[in-house]
């Protein structure tokens, strides 16, 4: 069956993505440990600034600070 010019390219790049070597040498457990959990504080960092900036009320708006601290903060520490 014949294939189209658009899915061998696709096929490329996905050949070329998977035979692609990592950059640098592999981490071990608690650094990958500690880049998922920054990954995930970057996150919610960025949803609670997305939420804050939609936040009607004072008081929600006083626990979405308390809450970017607390990220902040946890970020610091990883750092």
């Amino acid at each position: 069956m014949a294939r189209g010019w658009e899915s061998k390219s696709v096929e490329a790049q996905q050949d070329e993505a998977t035979r692609r070597a990592p950059a640098g040498p592999a981490l071990t457990a608690v650094e990958r440990e500690r880049h998922q959990q920054r990954q995930s504080l970057e996150l919610a960092l960025a949803q609670t600034q997305a939420e804050l900036t939609a936040a009607c009320r004072a008081a929600h708006r006083d626990m979405l600070h308390a809450r970017l601290e607390a990220i902040r903060a946890a970020l610091d520490a990883l750092a």
